[in-house]
């Protein structure tokens, strides 16, 4: 049964190339390079800075793979709001890249940022908050 006063999840469409490549070990710097619109290999350079303790490359990283991200959900259909679900892994490399901000941003001192983000991870799919360690 269809829940009508939600929207349909959202699914972006998989990139069997790059996830096959970062899959692979493929640096993510070579596939962001090659695949410029492909989330997750920006999501794997914001989370490799922020390991690193890079918080501002980190945060370009993460804004870059947000704002890829949203576009692509815009191109599906999405309409500024409702779920996009973490069990579909082409939505995990946008839903990741959103984790990577809200952390960058509460490294640089961002908390606003940091809490929209981390809101808007959960208002996405709770999972993703908490696959991702921000639930």
């Amino acid at each position: 049964m269809t829940n009508l006063l939600e929207p349909e999840p959202t699914l972006l469409p998989a990139r069997a190339d790059a996830q096959a490549a970062l899959d692979a070990g493929t640096p993510p710097s070579e596939v962001a390079a090659e695949h410029p619109d492909c989330s997750e290999a920006w999501a794997a350079l914001a989370e490799h800075a922020l390991d690193a303790g890079e918080y501002v490359a980190s945060y370009a990283y993460a804004r870059t793979g947000y704002h890829r991200g949203l576009d692509q959900l815009r191109k599906a259909g999405w309409k500024g709001h409702g779920p996009v679900p973490w069990s579909h892994r082409p939505n995990q490399g946008f839903l990741r890249s959103v984790a990577a901000l809200a952390r960058a941003a509460e490294r640089i001192g961002e908390t606003e940022e940091y809490l929209r983000c981390s809101q808007f991870l959960s208002d996405s799919d709770p999972e993703a908050a908490k696959a991702t360690g921000l639930a």
